[in-house]
C-alpha cells in the first residue's frame, strides 16, 4: 500500500480510541493517550476498573443479542481499537455466521481495522463517522454485508458523549433508528453526571473538565438525556441502569465506586 493510502496516526495528540485503549488495559497506545488516563486516575484512580466494566458489558449485550434475542447482524459504531474480547468474538461464539461490520474514524482503528478483515468472512470494517448516519448506512461495507430490511443490532458503546449537544446527538439516533427493521435492537452505554450535588456528581463534573482539557469532547449528561436516545424504543429489562446492573455475571462482591455509577447503559427493542 501506498504511504499516501496509509491512514495518518498523530502520536502527539490523544486519539479518543487509543484513551479508551488505555484504558482497558490494551497495548495499543502512545504516552500522549496515557496522560490522559494518568490525569483521570488522579480523581478517580479506579478509571481501569470502569473501562474494563464498560468491555464487559458490551460483551454481556452481545451475548444476549446473539443468543436469547436471535439477532445475526451488528453494526458496531464508534468501535474502538480490538481487545481481548469484541463484538465479532462474542456474537460468532454463539453463531458462528453472525455478521459484524465495524465503524470507526480514528486513523490508528483504520489501520487495526483492516486485519480485522483476514479474521473471518463475517468481520468487516469501514471508515467513517457515527455523526452521518446517511454516509454510514449507506457505505458499501455495510450495505453489502449486512441485510438492514432485516433485524440489526446497533451498537454505540461509549460513543455519544463525545458528541455535543450543537451536533444533535438525539437527531442522530432517530436517523439510525428510523432505518432500522423492525425486531431490531439499540445498545448504548454512555457517561453519567446524577446533577444532583452528590459527589458522584462532582467527579462527573471535574471528570468532564479534564477529558475536555486534553481531548477536547467529552460530555456526560443526565438521565433523561441518556433515556432520550432510545428515540423512545421498548426498553429490555432492567431498562437504563448501571452498567454493573445490566445483568451481571455473578454476584458484586465489592461496592461500586463513584466513577463506576457514572456509567449508564441500556438495550432497546424496535417493535
Amino acid at each position: 500500500m501506498a504511504t499516501a493510502d496509509r491512514p495518518q496516526i498523530d502520536t502527539t495528540k490523544p486519539s479518543i480510541a487509543r484513551v479508551y485503549d488505555a484504558f482497558v488495559g490494551g497495548k495499543d497506545n502512545f504516552e500522549v493517550d496515557r496522560q490522559v488516563l494518568q490525569q483521570i486516575q488522579k480523581i478517580a484512580p479506579e478509571a481501569v476498573q470502569v473501562g474494563r466494566q464498560c468491555r464487559a458489558w458490551l460483551i454481556r449485550v452481545v451475548r444476549f443479542l446473539s443468543g436469547q434475542a436471535g439477532i445475526d447482524q451488528f453494526l458496531d459504531l464508534g468501535s474502538g481499537l480490538p481487545t481481548a474480547e469484541n463484538t465479532h468474538q462474542a456474537a460468532q461464539r454463539l453463531n458462528a455466521e453472525a455478521r459484524v461490520v465495524y465503524i470507526d474514524n480514528d486513523p490508528s482503528v483504520a489501520a487495526h481495522g483492516r486485519a480485522l478483515l483476514e479474521e473471518n468472512d463475517y468481520t468487516h470494517f469501514a471508515v467513517g463517522d457515527l455523526r452521518n448516519p446517511a454516509e454510514i448506512l449507506s457505505d458499501p461495507v455495510v450495505t453489502k454485508y449486512l441485510d438492514l430490511s432485516r433485524p440489526v443490532a446497533l451498537i454505540q458503546c461509549n460513543t455519544l458523549h463525545h458528541v455535543t449537544n450543537d451536533e444533535d446527538p438525539q437527531g442522530i439516533m432517530s436517523a439510525y433508528v428510523d432505518a432500522l427493521a423492525p425486531g431490531s435492537y439499540l445498545a448504548i452505554s454512555h457517561l453519567h453526571n446524577p446533577a444532583d450535588g452528590s459527589s458522584r456528581a462532582e467527579l462527573a463534573t471535574e471528570s468532564q473538565l479534564r477529558f475536555n482539557s486534553m481531548m477536547g469532547s467529552c460530555y456526560y449528561r443526565n438521565r433523561d438525556e441518556i433515556q432520550d436516545l432510545f428515540c423512545g424504543l421498548e426498553m429490555v429489562e432492567p431498562g437504563l441502569s448501571y452498567l454493573f446492573d445490566w445483568w451481571p455475571d455473578g454476584p458484586r462482591l465489592t461496592e461500586p465506586s463513584d466513577a463506576e455509577h457514572n456509567l449508564l447503559g441500556g438495550v432497546a427493542r424496535k417493535a
